[in-house]
């Protein structure tokens, strides 16, 4: 890493959640606080999102803020990593929405990767940029007024997008250099009109680690078992206090309902 690109005194947001591709969080954040950038990463919840590698469990994080904590205006850029189901959490989220759309309007250097322009489309801030992404979501990124670029790493005024971890070498420095030169104009640089046509089949590596992933252990089964038993028991619940509320609406007279709803308090568990 050059001497030049030292970010000490930067303030740099990273917007994940669970589902995030393990490498598109971790190494980006290593080379971040080792450039000497303070780095909090913003999720929906608290406490520690889990990654992934491809569709396996990996480590998980801990969460510095939520998005309902953090605004552009703490920090000096935004990080949004890929991975499969990380973007698609992201992308249904208003608060998360409006995090990215703050930082990208407002000129500050936006990087992401992989899926992640998946919650750039979904907040309405890529019509006429130019970007590139993980090849499976070229169309959602044409149809949301960008143009797609099968490259590296395209950078477009204060937005720097790469396909993913098979282009890491160059992602790194490049995220680098993005941080490190600071608010831009927000405006697309626009010198390119048309997108690159689309991949003919997927990556063999996505493919073949789905084929090869090990089957659920013993103890992987039981907890999904007892997760949807918990979960038909409350709906059964939820079933029985509707019946009784309905019973209680059906009653002539007002000691009917009452007896009645203090029924539906038994059912439910609930105490006046």
């Amino acid at each position: 890493m050059s001497s030049r690109r030292t970010l000490k005194g930067r303030r740099i947001a990273v917007l994940a959640a669970d589902g995030f591709e393990k490498v598109e969080l971790t190494v980006p954040l290593h080379a971040l606080r080792a450039a000497g950038a303070k780095v909090d990463v913003v999720s929906l919840r608290r406490g520690r999102i889990r990654g992934l590698n491809l569709n396996l469990p990996a480590t998980r994080v801990r969460v510095d803020r939520t998005v309902e904590q953090a605004g552009a205006g703490d920090y000096d850029g935004l990080l949004v990593p890929g991975g499969f189901i990380n973007p698609d959490l992201l992308r249904q989220s208003a608060p998360a929405r409006g995090l990215v759309r703050e930082f990208v309007r407002s000129g500050k250097p936006v990087v992401t990767l992989c899926h992640g322009p998946w919650v750039l489309a979904s907040a309405g801030v890529l019509e006429g940029r130019t970007l590139t992404s993980w090849a499976g979501i070229r169309d959602d990124v044409v149809n949301a007024g960008a143009t797609w670029l099968d490259q590296e790493v395209v950078r477009d005024g204060n937005l720097t997008t790469s396909r993913g971890p098979q282009d890491m070498a160059a992602f790194i420095p490049a995220m680098l250099d993005t941080f490190a030169a600071g608010t831009l104009a927000a405006t697309p640089a626009g010198t390119t009109s048309a997108s690159d046509p689309q991949r003919n089949s997927p990556p063999n590596l996505v493919a073949a680690a789905t084929r090869w992933s090990p089957k659920p252990s013993t103890a992987a089964m039981a907890g999904a078992g007892l997760a949807a038993l918990a979960s038909r028991a409350a709906r059964q619940r939820g079933t029985r206090s509707l019946d009784a509320v309905r019973a209680a609406m059906a009653g002539r007279s007002g000691e009917g309902l009452v007896a009645s709803a203090r029924g539906a308090g038994r059912v439910t568990g609930l105490r006046r």
